[in-house]
């Protein structure tokens, strides 16, 4: 049994023709080309990537910034009176589903850990029986995006319970003598002053403003003259009258 002759795959291709030139070509000298070809292109991209990616992160912080307004809104009697209130939450609820095909969900932290990575610490609260630095309180929501944080979150963290003020039982408060006011002593012979020693007012006396004297003669008062008031004509008759008598009697005797 003899071997039959196999075709070979070039059968029926031509040849390709090697340029000129090419056996004296430095394969290592060219390959090296290629690699940095090749490194600058990558960087290139890469930059592009993260210049890409930082304008979306920047798109993202204004859509959760919308998100909080959406929230604010949400909270006004006024809408909510006009019937406003459940348009608003549709429309929050779809950009939070937006948000979230994108990669951002919300923070949940309440009941954890303040991280600083993760949380801004706006406000302390004391709450008896939570550990300290946990957080009792979201003031602003944080979000994530992907396994990067998009924006921390504000949150009020629990208080060491001896940052609580002390309870003092009142019956001692009744027990205490009245510390509200301390007599004060008279100096040199250590006793307190009664009311009736209180010391007296001291009177206030007004001096008199000098008159300056008037100098010079007086100056002299003219005399008024009266004048007469004149003598109304039925006076004068009746005083006639009267005198006509007395002559006619003198004539008689």
């Amino acid at each position: 049994m003899t071997d039959a002759p196999t075709a070979s795959p070039l059968d029926g291709h031509r040849r390709l023709e090697v340029p000129p030139g090419v056996e004296s070509v430095d394969l290592d000298a060219k390959f090296s080309q290629l690699l940095f070809r090749a490194s600058l292109l990558g960087s290139k991209l890469t930059e592009q990537k993260q210049a890409a990616r930082a304008e979306q992160r920047e798109l993202l912080g204004v859509l959760v910034e919308v998100d909080d307004a959406l929230a604010a809104l949400g909270l006004d009697r006024e809408l909510v009176a006009l019937g406003r209130g459940a348009g608003i939450e549709a429309t929050r609820r779809r950009l939070l589903g937006r948000l979230a095909k994108a990669g951002v969900r919300p923070m949940r932290l309440e009941g954890l850990a303040a991280d600083p990575a993760l949380t801004e610490i706006v406000g302390i609260e004391v709450r008896p029986g939570v550990a300290p630095e946990t957080v009792v309180q979201t003031v602003v929501t944080g979000f994530f995006w992907d396994q990067e944080v998009l924006r921390r979150a504000q949150v009020v963290v629990a208080a060491p319970e001896s940052a609580l003020p002390p309870v003092e039982d009142p019956r001692i408060a009744e027990l205490r003598p009245d510390e509200s006011v301390e007599p004060e002593t008279v100096e040199g012979t250590g006793a307190e002053p009664s009311v009736a020693e209180s010391p007296a007012v001291e009177p206030v006396t007004v001096e008199p403003e000098p008159v300056e004297p008037v100098t010079g003669e007086p100056e002299p008062v003219e005399p008024v003259e009266a004048r007469a008031r004149p003598v109304p004509p039925r006076v004068r008759r009746q005083a006639r009258a009267a005198g006509k008598p007395g002559k006619r009697g003198k004539r008689k005797k």
